[in-house]
């Protein structure tokens, strides 16, 4: 019980563990105000009408939102290769998932009620007889 409590913690000559990537905070506000400007947009191109492209443009700037994110505060831009590839990965399995489980839409399409389900449109007709019917028809039905 000699050694006093500035022995127990010698600084070692500097020598830290590695803590990871510091980022800048100019690159973190420039990402924010790119992701503030892309919700801007995003917002804005609902008001747009491209007709069905409007998802398709959605998504896509949706998925460069989603890329600096992961490139910028998830430190993917700096990280080992692997990481990365493993990230890629996992989007590519949730897509793929998404894609196989829509495949199948065309076959129970002919069993959705169409419009309004029978309960709820006669209540919208006592309620509210000028209500529109929700009628939009998959697969040209």
């Amino acid at each position: 019980m000699s050694s006093s409590h500035t022995d127990t913690h010698q600084n070692d000559g500097g020598v830290h563990p590695e803590v990871g990537h510091l980022v800048s905070p100019g690159i973190l506000i420039g990402t924010g105000l790119a992701l503030l400007v892309l919700t801007v947009l995003t917002v804005a191109v609902r008001y747009i009408d491209v007709g069905e492209f409007n998802i398709y443009i959605a998504i896509g700037i949706a998925v460069v939102k989603a890329t600096l994110v992961a490139l910028f505060f998830m430190h993917l831009r700096w990280d080992r290769p692997f990481n990365s590839l493993f990230f890629v990965a996992s989007i590519a399995a949730v897509v793929l998932m998404i894609v196989f489980t829509t495949m199948d839409t065309a076959q129970y399409a002919p069993d959705v009620i169409k419009g309004n389900a029978p309960e709820a449109q006669k209540t919208l007709d006592e309620l509210a007889p000028d209500a529109p019917v929700a009628v939009k028809y998959p697969y040209g039905m």
